[in-house]
């Protein structure tokens, strides 16, 4: 009898004890973490099917991605219906938002599962992978971008990677980003016989992952080339400093304008997690803002940003250890979002090591209300006469005993405990 053995590229996950060369243990301790600290920025877990219709991927991913062109696993079910293994998370997401007609918005979720991709397997890089993401849906460009690069910086720190950078770029919309694209392509035209096949397809179907080539005579090409920062508004730029500027000290962190997406639907902001290993599958985390992703496939018009990160890429980089037991919720609580992104303590509760929630809202009274509901312990108000004094509330809701402090003075994980 023929043996049965997996397929290429998939692999068997089995739970262990703790054994620092366990893949299985890696993997589930890599899960772990990335779950606690999901929870701690209030993002609710969603779980979507592993199937979908082919078409799906294809009107959000694009056709000029390499994963619809070559990496989809398709094929035909009894019905005679395109079927496809997910290759990513995003497209599902937004799909059951969009289909089950979920009330408003504004959502922060999280997944953790299987995709497949039709690639050649390699370490950290296998057929059937697992990846985490989050998608955060109803909240313009700031302060999601912050709670993106912060929740980085978070992953960094509690799985102790070592030699890693986080890059950030500006894509601009897709008013600037066709714009560049045609500057780019008159550009690169006259250089059409240097280029390599793969850049020479992306020439035609998607000219800025040319920036991302790893050839090295197309980066001697793209020295002279038209930069991406000459077409975006100053604003664009201002973010990308705001957000270098207020993780600088905790993560590496560089602006970097030949970063670009794979997938079609990524515009404005993009960021990448990487090691800084001289290899060509160096990226542990990815993701950006797709805020027209959700108009592609429904009538709704919700922007949206996100990020997804390899299980097994993240676990090959880190050392197990116990993991610290959170036991306290603090709600960050403003009546206008400009007192958040000007006021440093945004940054300590980024920090603290406990459950948090930043909440915006006019209404005091249903601050409160909502912090009582959900069982927090302390709360942090900065309102209209705070904000004018450069003054900050912590109450502590279990003792109810309440202080003030100048915004500039207060040390908030010395008052929390």
């Amino acid at each position: 009898m023929d043996k049965i053995h997996s397929l290429r590229g998939m692999n068997d996950l089995i739970g262990q004890k703790v054994d620092k060369d366990n893949i299985s243990d890696r993997i589930f301790f890599t899960e772990k973490i990335l779950r606690n600290l999901f929870e701690n920025y209030c993002l609710s877990e969603i779980r979507t099917p592993a199937l979908e219709e082919e078409n799906l991927f294809k009107r959000s991913v694009g056709d000029s991605s390499d994963i619809v062109n070559k990496e989809l696993y398709s094929f035909l079910d009894k019905n005679e219906k395109r079927i496809t293994l997910r290759p990513e998370g995003t497209a599902g997401v937004i799909r059951s938002i969009i289909e089950k007609k979920i009330d408003g918005d504004a959502h922060r979720l999280w997944y953790l599962g299987p995709m497949w991709r039709y690639e050649r397997p390699q370490k950290g890089r296998y057929r059937q992978f697992y990846q985490a993401g989050i998608e955060i849906l109803g909240y313009e460009e700031g302060l999601a971008e912050l709670e993106m690069i912060s929740l980085i910086c978070s992953i960094n720190k509690q799985l102790e990677i070592q030699n890693s950078v986080i890059k950030i770029n500006h894509l601009g919309n897709n008013e600037y980003k066709n714009l560049f694209c045609k500057e780019l392509v008159s550009y690169l035209k006259p250089f059409s016989s240097k280029l390599d096949k793969k850049d020479l397809e992306r020439l035609d179907r998607n000219p800025l992952r040319i920036l991302d080539s790893k050839n090295s005579e197309t980066q001697n090409i793209l020295k002279e080339a038209p930069k991406i920062s000459d077409h975006l508004p100053q604003e664009s730029l201002d973010l990308l400093d705001l957000i270098r500027d207020t993780f600088s000290n905790d993560c590496n962190i560089e602006i970097d304008h030949k970063l670009v997406r794979g997938l079609d639907y990524y515009t404005d902001t993009a960021f990448e997690f990487q090691t800084n290993e001289d290899k060509r599958q160096n990226a542990i985390l990815a993701g950006g803002r797709y805020d027209k992703l959700i108009s592609l496939i429904s009538t709704r018009d919700i922007p949206g940003i996100g990020w997804a990160a390899g299980v097994e890429r993240l676990m090959s980089l880190i050392n197990i250890e116990n993991q610290k037991e959170e036991n306290f919720k603090v709600l960050f609580a403003v009546q206008n979002e400009k007192y958040l992104l000007k006021s440093e303590i945004l940054k300590q509760i980024y920090e603290l090591d406990c459950i948090h929630e930043i909440k915006i809202n006019k209404n005091i009274k249903k601050i409160f209300t909502y912090a009582d509901k959900n069982n927090f312990n302390f709360i942090l108000l900065i309102g209209e006469e705070e904000d004018s004094k450069n003054k900050i509330i912590l109450k502590n809701l279990n003792t109810k005993e309440q202080k003030i402090f100048n915004q500039s003075d207060i040390k908030i994980v010395n008052e929390i405990r």
